[in-house]
């Protein structure tokens, strides 16, 4: 299935680019973030287990269980503080 993946803020700068579409055989979040990992480098870096990352799942915020669907839109982005 086709998913179009955003990275914001400090994600999006380790990554170097703030959005594609992928392919993929992943099924929930989780997995999609440990594809994700797997490709190494800066997606491994900024993703990585044990780093705060938030995700969204068509606009709304989701935890790592929440399914995917073909066309699905996937955010990811550290946690934010107001002040």
């Amino acid at each position: 299935m086709k998913v179009h993946v955003k990275y914001f803020a400090s994600i999006r700068e380790t990554i170097g680019h703030a959005h594609e579409t992928l392919d993929t055989q992943a099924l929930t979040l989780a997995a999609l973030r440990a594809e994700l990992i797997a490709r190494g480098g800066a997606h491994a870096e900024s993703l990585a287990p044990g780093r705060a990352v938030r995700l969204a799942l068509n606009q709304v915020m989701s935890d790592e269980t929440a399914l995917l669907t073909d066309g699905a839109e996937v955010a990811f982005f550290p946690p934010v503080t107001g002040g």
